[in-house]
């Protein structure tokens, strides 16, 4: 598990200039996430879809990635790639999008190495967390509202056991808050994979609920939890820059949602 190599990834994304949906840097990006998937060995699916939003209808594209074939994924891992759309300034998500991006491409590459495990797993990149206006039903979380609803519909979340959303996770005072109302066994399998590792005075939890792309998942039956550094101060602003990042942040959390995975999920 490589910080250097996930802070890579970051750096290409966030060379691409502001990701919102339907720009041009965020097709360079998917053209980049499904590249590096590929060369790793994964299967990319790509999933487009259009809803409205409060600056009219949007197109989407979800990214979905397996590996194998012969064995049904049964564990989520997820991170959404666009940005925020900022009016008055490029606002390019170095952070917000980007760390949780760049550290999915990592885990792909760790995972590849190990047929068996990688089988179980499906890698989902969400377009269109970022809500326009603010968080309700119809603003925000398009992405993961829309993969929710198909495995709703094609009763596809039964064979889930779980799933993990990685959000904001390279900033350099790392501080990851999971929400006060994760599912109790998946934090539990956390905790216990950072005390296991050394690592436990990096995971915390924040004080209340938070609203991002797990919640969909959970609401559909996929017991999901959300790894998010909600302590960063540069959120949603144009500061969110790669000069607030860290690789060996980076590396901590790959770490432990490695030996989590490995030692728990996909047991």
């Amino acid at each position: 598990m490589s910080g250097d190599r996930a802070l890579a990834h970051v750096q290409a994304l966030v060379d691409f200039g502001p990701r919102p949906p339907g720009s041009e840097a965020i097709e360079k990006s998917r053209n980049y996430i499904t590249q590096q998937l590929r060369q790793f060995g994964w299967r990319v699916e790509r999933q487009p879809f259009e809803e409205e939003t409060p600056r009219g209808r949007k197109r989407f594209v979800n990214l979905i990635a397996t590996f194998g074939g012969r064995t049904a994924p049964e564990f989520l891992l997820c991170s959404h790639y666009d940005t925020k759309t900022f009016d008055n300034g490029a606002f390019v998500g170095a952070n917000d999008g980007g760390s949780s991006t760049g550290l999915l491409l990592e885990l792909a590459r760790v995972f590849a190495k190990e047929p068996r495990l990688a089988a179980k797993l499906e890698l989902v990149f969400f377009d269109g967390e970022e809500a326009y206006e603010r968080f309700t039903d119809t603003d925000g979380l398009y992405g993961s509202r829309y993969f929710a609803r198909q495995l709703s519909g094609s009763g596809g979340a039964k064979r889930f056991r779980g799933g993990i959303v990685l959000d904001m996770i390279g900033d350099r005072s790392l501080d990851v808050t999971l929400p006060s109302d994760s599912p109790q066994e998946l934090a539990a399998g956390i905790f216990a994979s950072a005390d296991a590792l050394k690592l436990r005075s990096f995971f915390t939890y924040f004080d209340g609920a938070i609203t991002d792309d797990h919640t969909p998942l959970n609401a559909a039956g996929v017991t999901t939890i959300d790894l998010i550094d909600f302590h960063y101060d540069a959120w949603h602003t144009l500061d969110d820059t790669m000069d607030k990042l860290s690789p060996e942040s980076l590396r901590v959390v790959g770490a432990v949602v490695s030996h989590f995975l490995v030692t728990k999920a996909l047991k």
